[in-house]
């Protein structure tokens, strides 16, 4: 039972949490508290690594104050505070803190300290450093953590750290920071932060002056706004709160604080009506298509990328909570984005600025590994921006009975951008799906006389739901009247831009054909020997689509079949057809590298880890490596020779000059197929001096996922590249269709597709983003892609797309609902059929029928029953026996993912070499992981033909039991100890 005591303790920690936020350095405290368990550190440190050390304070907090408490917590608490150096968080726990005037003195330096930091951020950050050590300002920790990060990463982001510390240190930082840039000679900056013009460097005894003197506080402003103004560094991330109260949900966010209003550069189409408030304005044509919105009706808006249907949806949002506000009910409204990078962009340029003078908003996305409760922060915020899949989680939650569940009639809006994707199998539509059976469910209720449940209102954002497969209207109709339907809106808004609207130049630049191409030869001539190895006999053009589909089809058949000497020919050839199509893409040196690398790896993968012993190596894979061994030195050199590369790159190459050469400010993106090309065009462009001379400044964006051989982008790395692109750092960005939909890039007067074309909505897009005045939009032919004769069916399917919209909007408004509830009801019905089929299914499979066998030497491997999942996602094999069947290579790719597990190995066959999976180390646990692909899979005696995601096997595996296998471990290292 807790004491008297514990409950004093508990409050004044609350009542101090903001202070403590301020001052904890949460690895060091951690280090000195022992009643927090192992598990819950880690957790805690992995935030401070993600987040920073004030969102992980909060976690560090909880834990602490955490009920049961164990003897001796509050002084044990007190104890690791002063041990780790936060003397500071200390006093205020023992109730000695600072005085008032004092204390509002420390904020007003910290402050100061922050808006001029773009300017501080240019100091000698070694020699600053070392005298702020040797002034007590830092510990010994702080120095060398300073030093490594300035050595790593330049002396900015060593001064950025630096002055992060130094605002935790004790009374009178301030003004011993003054004296240090004093004495190191930073003149400027020592009167820039306050110190009076007429020290000189040879030191003065005279008083340094207070910062609670006004003048002072506004000279630095100005001059901070100053800063802000010029190409310098952004703000460091140093995060003062001025709520009265501490807000566990507020303080998730780590963002950089804002600067005041009157230093921030206007929001475009915004006005400051005064310190508390921000009106939106809205164009006429805006206005017209979200009035139906406005009177509680659910909608779709259809306008132009560019045009501002987020600014819309704010305006939709902030009337709707007036709105509810006004009747005495609260309003909870949660935005929906597919793609996390969307989740920030939404909430730091647009939802926040807007709404949070009174409202209180909030963002979450798988990538900032927050572990309070989503369905706290949806209770504790008025607006919450998230992807798609987290909402569904929580919905899902609820619908089992969980606790902590959110229900669709928690909300009374949801905002959906990018809304075309509210089609089957998308995640949008699962949570859509949830509202039409609801809505169906009310009818009953009504007709029952009983009370029906609440559903929010729905608002659709989309700049082209296109037209599907559709290739006669009445089945475009039929497509956007699906999507009208699935998102049950009344209407479908859309409104010409009139003087808005700006129309890219659009340019075709196709290419000729090489006249010789003795690098491809050379490929063609080893992909026909493997056919003659193997007996195939292709039945289309090597390297075109059509023929990889044909060897990725003859790769599946040959493994369930277990005709090892097909399957391994199937696979090689895939890669060369990939290596032929880099050749008509990038460099011929880049496609050489590709399929070396690709040939270097599978020859590693035929030695065990400790070179003890030779795996196995079929007649085939000797002929496989002797062949390419043979044309080696050929095809290098032939890569090496310039005048044989591809007319693509040549006009690729001309169309960048022509931009950056006849612009005065050119800013670009290129758009690739590949996340491979991406990075190797992004190469050639800085590797090439001509780009350089012109004022090229080259890099690349790919996706998160890492279905992809090649190695993803992190979202914290594509939130790099793309502040970069933003703030004229980097002003030619080589993307794949990550960069495509959704995203603000800044405004770019050229856009180019360098061989991609996908479908009518992508196409529009990837025009969108060139926003600029006189904006060009180019199309780069490259062999093979038919990307020319594809663009014009595009153009035929908006032209078809845009038809059918103004159909359906001149529908009268009854012959419109009439087709909608049908198309409702036939989704609902569909719905039910797919639910039984799946039951039906999950009954059918059982664990012991499932059998898993090698896919390259068609080894037995495991049955179902052997197989447990860690967090509904990770299928794992302890088992004793699977252990003896594989060896472990070091992964030097994969990086530290989530909060409890990281993937350090690949586990491969011990007999062939075929990969299986990776190493997962699970709460300190080595979990071999299994990727389904990578096996045959057979039920009751017959081989699954397809089977590459774990999803397509509807099996129910157990959950990992941690306890008992920890357990299991513990005994044989006790037998071992014995022995």
């Amino acid at each position: 039972m807790a004491s008297d005591d514990d409950d004093v303790n508990e409050r004044l920690i609350e009542v101090y949490w903001q202070r403590l936020r301020e001052l904890i350095v949460v690895d060091r405290v951690l280090d000195h508290l022992e009643f927090i368990e192992y598990d819950q550190k880690e957790q805690i440190r992995q935030k401070a690594r993600t987040d920073g050390d004030i969102a992980a304070t909060n976690l560090l907090i909880s834990a602490v104050i955490k009920k049961p408490h164990s003897l001796g917590w509050f002084t044990a608490f007190v104890d690791a505070l002063k041990h780790s150096g936060c003397n500071a968080a200390a006093e205020y726990m023992q109730v000695n803190p600072p005085k008032p005037e004092v204390e509002a003195e420390n904020d007003t330096c910290v402050k100061l300290i922050q808006l001029l930091s773009p300017s501080l951020v240019e100091m000698q950050t070694k020699e600053v450093c070392l005298h702020c050590f040797s002034e007590g300002l830092l510990t010994q920790e702080d120095s060398d953590v300073i030093e490594t990060i300035t050595t790593n990463e330049g002396p900015w982001s060593g001064a950025r750290k630096l002055l992060r510390c130094i605002v935790r240190g004790p009374s009178g930082w301030f003004s011993t920071f003054l004296d240090i840039l004093r004495k190191t000679g930073h003149k400027d900056l020592f009167e820039l932060t306050g110190g009076p013009s007429h020290f000189d460097n040879k030191g003065s005894d005279e008083k340094l002056p207070s910062l609670m003197d006004e003048s002072t506080v506004s000279a630095a402003a100005a001059a901070a706004a100053a800063a802000e103004s010029c190409d310098s560094p952004p703000l460091m991330d140093i995060s003062i709160s001025e709520e009265p109260e501490a807000d566990l949900y507020k303080a998730v966010s780590t963002e950089p604080r804002q600067l005041p209003r009157s230093l921030e550069p206007p929001q475009p189409e915004a006005v400051a009506g005064g310190p508390e408030k921000v009106d939106i304005v809205l164009r006429d044509y805006q206005k017209d298509v979200a009035r139906p919105a406005l009177e509680g009706e659910n909608i779709i808006i259809c306008l132009p990328t560019g045009s501002g249907k987020t600014r819309v949806a704010v305006y939709i949002t902030k009337k709707h909570l007036d709105r509810r506000r006004a009747e005495g009910c609260s309003g909870k409204v949660v935005v929906l984005v597919n793609k996390v990078p969307l989740v920030e962009q939404h909430y730091s340029a647009e939802f926040l600025p807007f709404l949070k003078p009174s409202y209180k908003v909030e963002r979450v996305s798988g990538d900032c590994q927050l572990k309070i409760s989503f369905t706290e922060i949806v209770k504790n915020n008025d607006v919450i921006i998230c992807t798609a899949q987290i909402l569904e989680n929580f919905l899902e939650r609820s619908n089992n009975g969980e606790d902590e569940g959110v229900k669709l009639s928690d909300l009374t809006l949801i905002v959906i951008d990018e809304c075309h994707h509210t089609q089957k199998g998308e995640v949008y539509n699962h949570i859509m799906m949830r509202y039409l059976m609801q809505k169906h469910k009310n009818r009953k209720l009504k007709k029952e006389q009983k009370e029906p449940a609440l559903l929010p209102q729905i608002l659709g954002l989309t700049a082209s739901p296109g037209v599907g497969a559709a290739t006669i209207m009445k089945k475009a109709e039929d497509h956007i009247l699906r999507i009208c339907a699935n998102l049950d809106a009344s209407k479908i808004m859309t409104r010409s831009l009139g003087e808005h609207k700006r129309e890219p130049r659009k340019i075709v630049k196709t290419v000729e054909d090489r006249k010789e191409d003795p690098f491809g030869d050379v490929i063609k001539n080893i992909m026909n020997a493997i056919h003659t190895h193997a007996e195939l006999s292709p039945t289309s053009d090597l390297g075109s689509q059509n023929y990889e589909q044909w060897v990725v089809q003859k790769e599946r058949i040959a493994a369930t079949e277990e005709n090892q000497k097909v399957r391994v020919c199937a696979e090689h050839l895939r890669q060369y057809s990939e290596g032929l199509n880099l050749s008509n893409t990038i460099r011929m040196r880049d496609a050489f590298s590709f399929l070396k690398k690709y040939y270097d790896e599978e020859i590693k993968k035929k030695a065990t880890p400790d070179d003890e012993q030779d795996i196995q190596i079929t007649d085939t894979e000797r002929f496989l490596f002797n062949l390419f061994k043979e044309k080696k030195e050929e095809l290098q050199k032939l890569a090496d020779n310039p005048q044989y590369e591809n007319d693509s790159l040549t006009k690729l190459r001309s169309k960048v000059l022509h931009e950056f050469s006849s612009r005065e400010a050119a800013r670009g993106i290129i758009f690739t197929k590949t996340r491979r090309s991406a990075i190797a065009l992004s190469q050639w462009i800085q590797e090439n001096p001509k780009f350089a001379d012109i004022g090229v400044k080259a890099s690349h964006m790919i996706g998160g996922g890492d279905q992809s051989v090649v190695k993803p982008m992190t979202a914290a790395e594509q939130r790099d590249v793309l502040t970069k692109f933003r703030d004229g750092d980097v002003n030619l960005l080589i993307a794949t269709t990550v960069a495509e939909e959704g995203l603000d890039i800044a405004a770019c007067n050229f856009v180019i597709r360098y061989g991609l074309v996908t479908n009518e909505i992508a196409m529009i897009q990837a025009q969108g983003r060139g926003r600029a005045e006189d904006s060009s939009y180019t199309l780069v032919e490259v062999k093979n892609s038919g990307v020319a004769k594809k663009e014009c069916v595009n153009e035929y399917r908006i032209n078809m797309m845009n038809k059918a919209i103004d159909k359906i909007r001149a529908l009268d408004q009854a012959d419109y609902d009439k087709r909608i509830i049908e198309f409702q009801i036939q989704a609902i019905m569909e719905e039910k059929v797919r639910m039984t089929k799946k039951k039906q299914k999950h009954m059918q499979y059982k664990k012991c029928d499932v059998k898993f066998s090698c896919r390259s030497c068609s080894k037995p491997v495991c049955t179902g029953e052997d197989i447990q999942i860690i967090e509904n996602m990770h299928r794992v094999n302890v088992t004793p026996e699977f252990s003896q069947l594989f060896i472990q290579r070091e992964n030097t790719t994969l990086q530290e993912r989530l909060l409890d597990y990281e993937t350090n190995y690949f586990i491969a066959c011990k007999d062939c070499g075929q990969r299986w999976g990776s190493m997962m180390l699970y709460k300190g646990i080595d979990c071999p992981c299994l990727h389904v692909k990578n096996f045959v899979v057979t039920f009751n005696g017959k081989k699954i033909s397809k089977c590459t995601k774990w999803s397509e096997l509807a099996i129910k595996f157990p959950a990992f039991d941690y306890a008992e296998h920890a357990s299991r471990l513990a005994d044989n290292s006790d037998d071992d100890d014995t022995d």
